[in-house]
């Protein structure tokens, strides 16, 4: 029997194999664990995604795996991608340039691993730090590491363990596997060949791209090199006119002009403080007015204050952290006005916003204390522009 915690997407994909699998597959949630799972049972559990270390399921079960341990071994060659932004948007990037060459892309977005093709030529898997924490055994033979800065510190209990979740594939990987990873990470043992980079410039030095031929701005421009170099690696080529083809998804720097000119920006994938700083880099010279808050997950905020301190900004907190947000940016001296509602804060806003200011969703944090997804926080925020006046 194999046993499944959860009755979400990966383990819903894991029961309908079951045929296949040739072994009984029974999914467990919290409602129905206690009665129905057999606690001194030796076989496998696999943990979906989403379901913390603490959870009491997870305490109480024994032989603990991922879904990667499980369909990673027979599989065809794996790719695996992680860190903490950019993941999505690299391996979208991967689908875009590789699918005449055999690709099947999943794992956390889009296909889960349980349904992938095994007759593809090459896999490339997004890999979260949940996954990453549960997985034993299995490891890719390309690792590409996206830059790792603070979040999940809820789930993970420290910003070191999920660090150490993020760095755990080097643990498992062989004489033959390719790492390519932030440089500040280089003296961390692996059997793999490791790439570092400090930067998109060392990227590019490293494999021999043609920055000006990419054409896109940060924070996109990391993850399209980082594709580039992966395909070096594999193919020897670099086909500049297929990554400049892609379109970037929605709710990433995504701009927006109202009905009077004034331009927003919906960046409400943006559920991190690291990912709200890279946002924010280019816009220093912008009269702004950020929307930020959410679940925060428990992070550190203080390096968005220290930069924020130096822009011309005001900012409207939303979500659970709305008085927290106000209290910092009291502390910080930036004025602040707490909102609560996204409704609320883009009201206020509308008050204020004219064609030489810039005003931009980019909250910093998770979106489900309020909302089902960062895309149906998008999604308002889009609607809510499009009906001002």
């Amino acid at each position: 029997m194999l046993r499944v915690l959860g009755k979400g997407k990966t383990a819903k994909a894991i029961k309908a194999l079951q045929s296949i699998l040739k072994e009984e597959v029974c999914l467990y949630d919290e409602d129905d664990f206690t009665q129905k799972y057999d606690k001194n049972s030796n076989d496998f559990t696999i943990v979906s995604p989403g379901i913390p270390p603490n959870n009491f399921m997870v305490k109480a079960s024994k032989n603990i795996i991922s879904d990667c341990d499980y369909f990673c071994k027979n599989a065809p060659l794996n790719i695996w991608v992680s860190g903490t932004n950019g993941k999505t948007t690299t391996v979208q990037m991967c689908e875009k340039l590789f699918l005449s060459r055999g690709v099947e892309v999943g794992g956390n977005i889009g296909t889960p691993l349980a349904s992938m093709d095994k007759n593809a030529k090459f896999w490339v898997l997004e890999l979260s730090s949940f996954t990453l924490h549960y997985t034993k055994t299995a490891s890719p033979s390309i690792y590409i590491l996206l830059p790792i800065s603070e979040d999940h510190i809820s789930w993970h209990g420290s910003f070191e363990a999920y660090e150490k979740a993020k760095l755990s594939p080097l643990d498992k990987m062989k004489q033959g596997d390719t790492v390519i990873l932030p440089s500040k990470y280089l003296s961390y043992p692996t059997s793999a060949l490791k790439i570092p980079y400090e930067n998109s410039d060392s990227l590019c030095e490293y494999f021999k791209i043609d920055k000006k031929k990419v054409h896109f701005p940060e924070p996109f421009l990391l993850d399209a090199l980082l594709v580039l170099s992966l395909e070096k690696i594999l193919f020897n080529t670099l086909f500049y006119d297929k990554i400049n083809a892609f379109k970037l998804a929605p709710h990433r720097m995504e701009k927006l002009k109202d009905k009077l000119g004034r331009t927003w920006i919906n960046d409400s994938k943006a559920t991190n403080v690291c990912a709200t700083i890279e946002a924010l880099k280019p816009l220093k010279n912008e009269n702004i007015y950020l929307i930020l808050g959410g679940d925060d997950k428990g992070a550190d905020l203080n390096p968005l204050f220290e930069l924020l301190k130096n822009y011309k900004v005001e900012i409207f907190s939303i979500g659970t952290n709305t008085k927290k947000l106000f209290n910092m940016a009291k502390d910080f001296k930036i004025k602040c006005e707490e909102c609560f509602l996204l409704k609320n804060a883009l009201e206020k806003i509308n008050q204020k916003h004219n064609t030489s200011s810039l005003a931009i969703l980019s909250p910093a944090a998770s979106s489900l204390d309020q909302f089902s997804s960062f895309g149906k926080r998008g999604d308002d925020f889009k609607e809510f522009v499009g009906a001002l006046k």
